[in-house]
């Protein structure tokens, strides 16, 4: 280090404290980075790599950016996952005696960013924490942009990954026993696009964790917030908080929106669900358009649009809750010059919840400002359009909703109307704030003014018709007077230098006005970013009253647009309560329906519930729509329960806890899993954590493997989940097995339906419409001629199979055997010597696959 030049030192004491950020080291008008750090950033950026003298010859690679045009380069460093440090000058180099003091001020991650470029207006920016430890798991996830904080702890690693797939974190900190559960770490870095940052153990520490909460969240009955039974939640946000303290080097008083939840307060959906169902993005181009959040994305601000994609990733289950959101909704549609007059009135609002983060973590300029006060004008309109109504939970968001006038009223006085982006030019401070800014804008601006008035001034004291004032670098401010008015100049006069023609002077007060002129610009743009800060403070100490008006705005705009694309699309108000059934008439699917430009959607009807109708086995040919019509159920019960309407003539939806689907074909070649064994690890994962109130979603179950292995475990898999001893779940079974149809006959609760076709010749029509009763035949050939296969293929096809059919044996399947209402448990003794215990002792369960499992379990339900 004594080899380096001073400056380097202070770089690598700094750098050394941070070796895991990209350190953006503040070097008059640029963000240098050197070494490593350098050769990083200019293959990201593509930007030019130069180098630096750092002591005894040596030159240091390094490349730059313009201070005022960081933000852009940061963000695309962000994106790609890079953590950066901004290393800031604490002084004025032109005052700094020695070397210039620098300090880091803030450390930028994915999941703390701040600024608007880096965001997606439209969805949160959450940064997940896990925490494990005892066999128990606490996570928890905070949007630094908004203020809110999500808590849950569980036994359940199940469950905690479903959370994960629910708020999709840009960066998850991890402590505890979450670092070493290969498992966890393994399902983050294949299901997730996040930084995963492992936590030292002293972040979390019990004690410190507690009090950090209760000093933050201003919790102080750990009982009342639903925390004390969640020991590793508890430490969970203490890491959290620790990693924020961190990293933002400012106040964390925006974040105070705790909400601690449980198990069993929404509907569960996992990732698989998510995806198959196309929630918020589709599956092949990951885009909005064709989802459910498409169609009922109708919001009109940005506070809204994230809220709404909230209430779709978190379904409800307590049917009051829903019935609430249900009421707002209807009173809505019923008024709609009402309901409209609201939703122009919510377009002008800027997004009020991010605004205020930056203002809250010091982020903000003067435009920001500007627009929160532009928000703030228009909530006066939005209250009284809003107070029209009177239902219950539209009165209650209304009383919400603080008009902010003493905000508004601070913005309007303090900024200009149209003030610079930059903080540091001056110029944003409106006339009449602040009288010392007034005097030296007056002094900046008319300085030569004041000069010409000395001058008239001095000539007319001394008679001296010639006299003029001048100023050049060397003297400033000096008196000119030529030597035949010499005799003519007053005492107080003081002679600076002498001229072949004339002779120049200065007084005292020539050289007051000079340095107050000469300083003012630099004077008045230092007080102007003073003064800007102050105001900047007064609104961050309002940051609760702020969200708190976001929020219900937020909510409002949601049920609005609930409300328009019910009355747009002809949606129904269902029934939700406890019961065990689903009973949709003419229910259609609320996104093909709105894809569909050249034809209309063609209804169905659905009847669902744990006796009779506990599984409906759906065949019929490819294209002919039982996955479109499986997965509408599936989203109708899900709008339901997200409170909005849904598209139906009618509906009766018992809550689901949690939707389950097995839908589509595909692998994973990452971790060496075929499409089948997907299939099979996503099939167990339903059987294992489905319960009665489940609804499960399952197309084509045992398609990867013969055709009987696959016929065998599809009928397995609907006995189980038929069994109201072992599940009894509510599930739509579509499958090619034609034959499985005799299970209507052999499986209490399961009814068969098919999708109609009209046959003509080798030319078949889709119906479109699922009726009563099993399908005959899988019409295979017929969709491939449709596909366009060549007609030599089909001929020889049609000839392979009917020499199939004749040959092959007719598959019957039997009825299962009943059992006892009581089944007394099974010991190995009891079964000493039976076929079945020398089977079990056989199994080799450590190194079984579960298509081997589950053979294995279909041969012993045979043997028994």
């Amino acid at each position: 280090m004594a080899e380096l030049t001073p400056m380097m030192q202070q770089y690598f004491e700094i750098k050394n404290q941070n070796k895991d950020y990209i350190l953006f080291y503040r070097l008059g008008d640029f963000y240098e980075m050197f070494f490593d750090d350098a050769k990083l950033v200019s293959r990201e950026l593509e930007l030019t790599l130069t180098g630096r003298d750092c002591g005894q010859g040596e030159r240091a690679p390094m490349c730059g950016v313009p201070y005022h045009s960081a933000e852009g380069y940061i963000a695309k460093l962000v994106q790609k996952g890079y953590k950066i440090a901004i290393c800031e000058q604490m002084e004025d180099p032109k005052k700094a005696k020695g070397l210039v003091k620098r300090e880091i001020i803030r450390r930028v991650t994915p999941g703390t960013v701040v600024e608007a470029s880096m965001l997606d207006e439209n969805r949160n920016n959450f940064l997940g924490c896990v925490y494990a430890a005892g066999g128990s798991v606490g996570v928890c996830f905070a949007d630094i942009t908004t203020g809110s904080v999500y808590a849950t702890g569980s036994d359940n690693w199940n469950d905690i990954t479903s959370e994960f797939g629910r708020f999709a974190p840009r960066e998850v900190l991890v402590g505890g026993g979450a670092i070493s559960a290969d498992g966890f770490q393994s399902f983050l870095k294949e299901r997730l696009e996040a930084l995963i940052e492992p936590m030292p153990e002293e972040c979390f520490e019990a004690q410190r964790s507690a009090e950090r909460i209760q000093e933050h969240f201003k919790v102080q009955d750990f009982d009342a917030a639903g925390l004390t039974d969640l020991p590793c939640t508890v430490q969970c946000l203490g890491g959290l908080l620790d990693y924020l303290e961190q990293t933002q080097k400012a106040s964390l008083s925006s974040l105070n929106q705790l909400q601690v939840y449980h198990q069993g307060q929404y509907m569960e959906l996992d990732l698989i669900a998510r995806r198959n169902l196309e929630l918020c993005e589709t599956m092949r181009t990951k885009e909005k358009k064709g989802t459910l959040l498409w169609v009922l994305d109708h919001t009109r601000t940005a506070m809204g649009s994230r809220l709404i994609r909230q209430w779709i990733e978190k379904p409800l289950y307590n049917p009051l809750h829903i019935a609430r959101r249900q009421q707002a909704v209807g009173a809505l549609c019923d008024d709609v010059i009402a309901r409209t007059a609201l939703t122009d009135a919510l377009k002008r609002v800027f997004d009020m919840e991010r605004l205020i983060g930056r203002v809250a973590y010091g982020t903000a300029n003067c435009r920001d400002l500007r627009a929160l006060s532009a928000a703030i004008s228009c909530l006066p309109e939005i209250k009284t359009q809003a107070a029209l109504f009177g239902q219950a939970m539209l009165r209650e968001l209304t009383g919400k909703i603080d008009l902010l006038e003493d905000i508004r009223t601070l913005v309007e006085q303090a900024i200009v109307d149209e003030p610079p982006i930059l903080l540091r030019e001056g110029g944003m401070i409106r006339k009449g704030f602040n009288e010392e800014i007034d005097r030296l804008r007056d002094l900046a601006s008319g300085g030569k003014g004041k000069i010409a008035e000395i001058e008239q001034a001095e000539r007319e004291r001394t008679g001296i018709s010639k006299l003029k004032i001048g100023y050049n670098r060397v003297f400033g401010y000096y008196i000119e007077v030529s030597r035949s008015n010499a005799e003519a100049v007053p005492e107080n006069y003081i002679r600076k230098q002498t001229l072949a023609n004339s002779e120049r002077y200065i007084t005292e007060e020539l050289k007051q006005l000079e340095s107050t002129v000469l300083g003012a610009q630099e004077r008045l743009t230092a007080l102007e970013y003073e003064v800007f800060v102050s105001v900047r403070d007064q609104i961050a100490a309002e940051v609760h009253r702020v969200q708190k008006t976001a929020q219900a705005i937020a909510a409002l705009d949601v049920l609005c647009a609930l409300a328009d694309v019910a009355c747009d699309n002809n949606y129904v108000c269902p029934v939700v309560d406890f019961s065990d059934r689903i009973d949709i008439k003419d229910g259609r699917h609320p996104v093909v329906e709105k894809m569909l430009s050249d034809s209309l959607f063609i209804p169905n009807d659905t009847l669902l519930d744990s006796k009779e109708n506990r599984v409906a086995i759906i065949t019929g040919p490819n294209m002919a729509g039982k996955s479109t019509y499986m997965r509408q159920v599936a989203l109708i019960t899900i709008m339901a329960q997200i409170g909005s309407y849904v598209p139906a003539s009618s509906a009766h939806i018992g809550v689901a806890d949690r939707v389950f689907t097995r839908v589509g074909a595909s692998d994973d070649l990452a971790s060496g899993q075929s499409t089948f064994m997907v299939e099979m690890s996503e099939v167990a994962d339903i059987l294992r954590h489905a319960t009665k109130s489940s609804l499960i979603i399952l197309d084509e179950i045992g398609r990867g493997t013969s055709t009987y292995d696959g016929m065998s475990i599809a009928r397995a898999v609907v006995e189980y989940v038929a069994d109201k001893k072992r599940i009894g779940a509510r599930a739509l079974f579509a499958t090619h097995y034609h034959e499985l149809t005799v299970l209507e006959d052999l499986v209490k609760g399961v009814k068969n339906y098919n999708i109609a076709v009209k046959k003509r010749g080798d030319d078949i029509t889709f119906l479109r419409k699922i009726v009563r009763g099993g399908a005959d035949d899988s019409y295979g050939i017929e969709v491939a001629k449709l596909a366009g296969v060549p007609n030599p293929v089909i001929k020889r096809a049609k000839a392979v199979l009917a020499d199939l059919e004749s040959t092959m044996p007719k598959i019957e399947l039997h009825a299962v055997a009943e059992e006892p209402e009581d089944v007394p448990q099974i010991t190995m003794d009891s079964l000493s010597g039976d076929a079945v215990a020398e089977r079990l002792r056989a199994l080799q369960v450590d190194t079984m696959t579960p298509i081997e499992a589950l053979n294995a379990l279909y041969e012993l339900k045979k043997l028994v």
